[in-house]
């Protein structure tokens, strides 16, 4: 990665906060590298080598800043959209594709060959993948300590360490002092009374407005439950159900509160709450792009903070998406809530039962062999939904990112009921793809209406939509946003939008 050594070193001396996440500064006379908001004083200019991520500036022996705290940066990857690839990549190694397999299988489910996923990593990111993964499970070990009273054997068996005593040996080699050293330089925490409680740094603006009228619209009845200033649902990882609430904190942050049985899940929760809440997108850099269409400037200056919601699981997202065709978004909710109160697991968890949450959705095993058409749909839909769960059932790795978006739309339209529309949607939701636009949406289509309300076709919307590239997943979501602002009067009556 070309880093101008002047522009980096002034964005310290300044510290300029655009740059919190972008950059990272290692410090030859301390050791220890940094972030460019950093409260010390900037060292002189031959102490300073700069690093385009945190796993960089580790790989070259760097610790982190115990001051700034790397692993309170707004993104440890902003560079996201430069490749593809290692974006993809990136969101396998989130997700712990790493914790339990090696760096030839990671690049095999991406379709690159192992050397070339190395070279591009070491081209993006200036570490190797494994360095990438032992980076993240540092940093997020160090935010536990800081920021939560768990044991250090839990803190351990939460951030991904095979071990206590690697554990040991790892903070020992980096931070020259053992694991408790740092919880008492951070002084007293408030004592953690239900679960786990982590702060999930974005960079800013964040339209947390929009976020949750998203998902609002979308809650099914006892699995989530949205308000205006907290998100929550009941969630199963690994066969374990818990509870996930989320709501806005004081500054650029997130405060996820996590309650699992099984802290070993709590990496893959937290991927999980980056995914949905889109925390590692750059809105500075997408509404530039995006501002460049007449038609899209207005929108993007109006909510210059929107994100690309995601989606808590793949089965998950497929079904309601196979729901959703064809009908009203609160049809496909209706009918949500009856698939989790006939199939859904029950929850007993008193703090989710304050919520008025009861279920959990039901796993791909749950749905085979039922008569799904019997909760009133068509029977052709419920047959494919219970082929659905079938498939999933046999390949859970279906919905993981593939080695580009058409290989990824294409692979999707293969399963039972699942066509462009919804292979484009869960491309979208599941896999990330911020180029994922699916464009016979009625919704985007009546957002795109002339001054005389003509709206244009699917080919020609495919076809305009192709200067937003790379960026047409937050198009698309400026569009809906638009189109569920407009009157009620404007929608025709058979309109129909599932989005």
């Amino acid at each position: 990665m070309d880093m101008d050594f002047d522009a980096c070193r002034q964005a310290f001396l300044t510290r300029d906060a655009r740059f919190d996440g972008r950059i990272f500064c290692g410090v030859k006379s301390t050791g220890v590298y940094c972030r460019p908001i950093c409260p010390a004083r900037p060292p002189k200019a031959e102490n300073m080598s700069f690093f385009p991520s945190a796993a960089a500036a580790q790989q070259a022996g760097f610790r982190p800043c115990l001051r700034c705290r790397p692993e309170a940066s707004p993104d440890l990857g902003a560079w996201r959209g430069t490749s593809n690839t290692v974006s993809r990549a990136l969101a396998l190694i989130e997700a712990g594709a790493l914790d339990g397999g090696d760096v030839d299988a990671l690049a095999a489910r991406l379709g690159v060959g192992e050397r070339q996923l190395r070279r591009l990593f070491r081209r993006h990111l200036g570490a190797a993948p494994i360095t990438v993964a032992q980076t993240r499970r540092v940093l997020l070990a160090k935010q536990l300590i800081q920021e939560t009273r768990l044991p250090m054997a839990e803190v351990a068996l939460a951030s991904g360490f095979g071990s206590v005593r690697r554990f040991n040996e790892t903070f020992l080699e980096l931070f020259r002092r053992p694991p408790g050293a740092l919880r008492r330089l951070a002084g007293e925490a408030s004592a953690e009374t239900a679960g786990v409680t982590v702060r999930l740094p974005y960079r800013a603006p964040y339209d947390w407005e929009a976020m949750v009228a998203f998902l609002g619209a979308r809650a099914i009845p006892g699995v989530e439950a949205v308000s205006a200033r907290r998100y929550a649902r009941t969630l199963s990882v690994d066969g374990a159900t818990g509870l996930v609430v989320v709501r806005p904190g004081a500054g650029e942050i997130l405060l996820a509160e996590i309650r699992m049985p099984k802290l070993k899940a709590l990496p893959a929760v937290i991927a999980r709450i980056r995914r949905v809440f889109d925390l590692t997108a750059d809105p500075a850099l997408i509404g530039a792009h995006l501002s460049q269409d007449p038609a899209l400037a207005p929108l993007v200056a109006a909510r210059p903070g929107l994100r690309a919601p995601g989606a808590w699981d793949g089965f998950e997202m497929a079904v309601r998406a196979i729901l959703g065709q064809q009908i009203t978004v609160t049809a496909a909710r209706g009918l949500a809530a009856r698939l989790v109160e006939t199939y859904g697991e029950p929850v007993e968890d008193p703090a989710a039962a304050k919520l008025g949450l009861s279920r959990a959705f039901p796993t791909p095993e749950r749905l085979i062999g039922q008569d799904i058409a019997a909760l009133g749909m068509p029977r052709a839909r419920g047959a494919a939904l219970e082929a659905l769960a079938r498939t999933v059932a046999a390949d859970p790795t279906i919905f993981t990112p593939r080695a580009d978006l058409e290989s990824a739309v294409a692979a999707l339209s293969a399963l039972p009921g699942v066509g462009e529309w919804t292979a484009q949607y869960i491309a979208l939701r599941e896999l990330r793809e911020p180029d994922a636009f699916p464009h016979a949406d009625i919704g985007l289509l009546r957002a795109m209406a002339g001054p005389d309300g003509a709206r244009p076709s699917p080919e020609t919307l495919l076809r305009r939509s192709q200067g937003w590239r790379p960026w047409r997943a937050y198009a698309a979501q400026h569009l809906w946003a638009a189109d569920a602002a407009q009157p009620e009067i404007k929608r025709k009556p058979h309109d129909r939008r599932a989005a």
